[in-house]
């Protein structure tokens, strides 16, 4: 069973839904700690209701963004995990934590990437006028949103659909797929090899999983 360690900033809906596949059995893994950047995020009761360690490391107590950056890797390197989960954590790791743990460490990110990386992923579509919008889940590299892609949730974006109702169907799209790509990489079927992805479900494919769906 693998150590798992998620890193949140707010409310934790994702959090919610590993923490549900975990304690459902369809997750090979116990989440061992659960990790805010915030003293109030919701995510944090989620956890201790369900039992979880919980650890704290506001930015605002440090003196310097590089103390709190070295006290996240130091808490990192002892927590010892075997998968560290970004669940809408809002901080940007540095180089040197996103280099000691890659290929440990995955993100989901509210865009089809390549495209749109950064923040307001969903006014962009909007704006734009795009036909399809989803997430992308990667791993962590030194570079935002740039890490190798395990998979994406594809979605039809409606005509003249808000904001507001585009984001909401994407949170379902993320509360489906990642809980499932952590159960792929918690049974070894999803790994990192020379800087590229490798999923076992599709014959060794270095090739992201595809999936659309109708929300």
């Amino acid at each position: 069973m693998k150590k798992i360690v998620v890193l949140i900033s707010g409310n934790g809906s994702n959090l919610q839904a590993i923490i549900d596949h975990c304690e459902s059995g369809n997750i090979n893994g116990e989440i061992t700690c659960v990790v805010s950047n915030k003293d109030d995020a919701y995510g944090i009761q989620r956890a201790e209701a369900s039992n979880i360690k919980t650890e704290i490391i506001n930015e605002d107590k440090f003196e310097s963004r590089k103390d709190f950056n070295e006290e996240l890797f130091n808490l990192l390197l002892n927590l010892n995990a075997d998968l560290i989960v970004l669940a809408g954590f809002m901080k940007i790791l540095n180089e040197k934590t996103a280099n000691y743990f890659f290929g440990k460490i995955i993100n989901i990110h509210p865009s089809l990437l390549p495209k749109y990386p950064g923040l307001n992923t969903h006014t962009k579509v909007i704006d734009n006028k795009e036909k399809y919008h989803g997430v992308s889940i990667h791993y962590v590299s030194s570079q935002l949103d740039a890490g190798p892609l395990i998979a994406q949730g594809q979605i039809k974006v409606h005509k003249d659909e808000s904001i507001e109702r585009l984001e909401e169907r994407i949170h379902k799209v993320e509360h489906m797929i990642y809980p499932e790509v952590i159960k792929l990489i918690c049974d070894n079927k999803i790994y990192l090899e020379l800087g590229r992805t490798v999923n076992l479900i599709n014959e060794g494919s270095k090739d992201p999983i595809y999936k659309s769906y109708e929300i």
